[in-house]
């Protein structure tokens, strides 16, 4: 697979490129991840909220390619651990929830981070901003450069996403004051102006804002600029929901207001309030991705430097009655995916195509012209950068929930004979692959669940069990069944979708042995 880099020497090449040629210098790699944010809240995704203002993240799309979304990961700490080793939760040994919330530890022999590899290969690596993988962050073994919120590493002080915050300044800690978005901005902006790092090497860096994550609080030059200003409430916010998983009645969380409006289930924020504080927190984290693009362009490392921008997992403001992550749905899970680098990737394009965590992680290895150390889940999308509308894509997007189990510890999960469940939600896989959507639920009595994302882009309309759709859902049951293989999962062995599964008295799947 031609790699990024060489495309950058050749893209527009007007000779042959011969073995003379001197080989040109490895790009940057500049990712920008924010947190619970859906594509609905960055305004130059089609369906985005009619309060969504991000002109710098639009003026990056513009810049670049604008991806369908991306299934990174179901919650904050799956999504991280998978875009840090290259594999999907089922397969990450080790990691493992331990102590008061958020802790969590991990093996670091058995649980690698490919960010050493990077810096093995010549690389600085640099990370910024919230880190939720366990106490061990990594510095000095997989970062050259760290400044990190550490939350597992202080419970106490895990709340904090937007006030005073515990940072390890590489390895050292110190309370920091300060609005947190603008800070690790502060932070980045430095760093790409070439504060603490060797100016003749190329970098990665990892920018992990924590907005928009609840409390969900706007900046103060922010607050209340969208006061007064009207939402309206998605379909499906109430139901019905026919032939839908009956959890959803369990994480209904709004209720008809006084005058029509919904409101919090438990409290009074109305569905504009709340739609107004989301996009005022957004606010500072498009301010940031400009003040980065400007850092790059004054320091000239623009074309020379892949920016990815892209955000946890998506998070749902009323569709299918929710308020949270977690879901197998488009509202709550897909994420926002914007890749630039102008001068090789082509500029203002739509990829229609969705990709996940590990697709993201192998790209970065094939940009930079280094091999993987292990077995990736991923597959290298640098096709779809190069050729976004025409480029061969017929490849599945697998991705899962699993929960606060990683590795071996999901098979046991599951095996137990319980229903395994988090945030409400039950276990599951799930494929997307051209315009339909495959939900496959694991060890719970809910139906299968399929969707039409083209001409059902709210999900709220579930094919499984209709006669017409029996050939769609048997063939992604079996890509699903070939991804799972491929990804090296022996948590489930799915049975024919002939079963009784959207049947509500379906049994469970049969599960391998632990």
């Amino acid at each position: 697979m031609q790699r990024l880099f060489v495309a950058l020497l050749c893209l527009n090449a007007t000779i042959v490129c011969s073995a003379a040629t001197p080989a040109p210098r490895r790009p940057n790699i500049l990712f920008v991840y924010a947190d619970d944010h859906s594509p609905k809240t960055v305004s130059c995704y089609e369906g985005a909220y009619p309060l969504a203002r991000t002109p710098h993240i639009d003026a990056l799309a513009k810049a670049g390619v604008r991806f369908q979304g991306a299934y990174l990961g179901s919650w904050c700490m799956p999504s991280r651990a998978s875009l840090l080793t290259g594999h999907h939760p089922h397969a990450i040994q080790s990691m493992r929830m331990a102590g008061q919330y958020p802790g969590s530890e991990y093996d670091p022999e058995q649980c690698r981070f490919w960010p050493a590899e990077f810096r093995r290969r010549g690389y600085q690596t640099a990370q910024i901003g919230k880190w939720h993988t366990g106490t061990d962050a990594g510095w000095g073994r997989d970062w050259d450069f760290q400044i990190v919120w550490n939350r597992p590493k202080h419970p106490e002080n895990a709340g904090s996403y937007y006030g005073r915050q515990v940072t390890d300044f590489n390895g050292r800690e110190r309370m920091v004051e300060g609005y947190s978005t603008d800070n690790y901005t502060d932070w980045a902006v430095r760093y790409i102006r070439g504060e603490n790092r060797d100016p003749d090497r190329p970098w990665y860096l990892w920018l992990c804002y924590g907005a928009i994550h609840g409390p969900t609080t706007p900046a103060p030059r922010h607050k209340g600029a969208y006061a007064g200003q009207k939402a309206e409430p998605p379909a499906g916010i109430f139901g019905p929901r026919e032939g839908k998983p009956s959890y959803l009645e369990r994480t209904q969380a709004w209720k008809p207001g006084d005058n029509g409006e919904p409101v919090f289930r438990n409290g009074n924020k109305t569905y504009s309030q709340w739609l107004q504080q989301v996009n005022e927190c957004m606010a500072a984290v498009d301010e940031g991705v400009g003040r980065l693009i400007e850092a790059l362009k004054a320091s000239g490392q623009l074309s020379n430097t892949l920016v990815v921008y892209s955000s946890d997992q998506g998070f749902a403001n009323g569709e299918h009655g929710m308020r949270q992550k977690v879901a197998p749905y488009e509202a709550t899970y897909r994420s926002p995916l914007i890749v630039s680098m102008p001068g090789t990737i082509p500029a203002g394009q739509y990829c229609p195509h969705p990709v996940n965590a590990p697709d993201l992680v192998v790209t970065f290895f094939s940009q930079a012209g280094i091999e993987p150390p292990w077995k990736m889940h991923g597959r290298d999308i640098t096709p779809l950068l190069l050729d976004p509308q025409n480029a061969e894509w017929d490849h599945p997007t697998l991705y899962e929930h699993t929960g606060q189990d990683y590795g071996s510890d999901v098979t046991k999960a599951l095996s137990r004979g319980k229903e395994a469940i988090h945030s409400g939600v039950p276990y599951y896989v799930a494929l997307r692959h051209g315009r339909y959507k495959y939900v496959r639920y694991l060890g719970a009595k809910e139906p299968d669940e399929l969707y039409d994302i083209q001409t059902d882009p709210e999900e709220l309309t579930n094919l499984a069990a209709r006669p017409e759709h029996r050939a769609v859902r048997d063939r992604l049951h079996q890509l699903l069944r070939q991804e799972l293989d491929r990804c090296d999962a022996d948590f489930v062995r799915l049975r024919d979708p002939s079963d009784e599964r959207n049947d509500p008295s379906g049994k469970p799947v049969a599960l391998a042995s632990p």
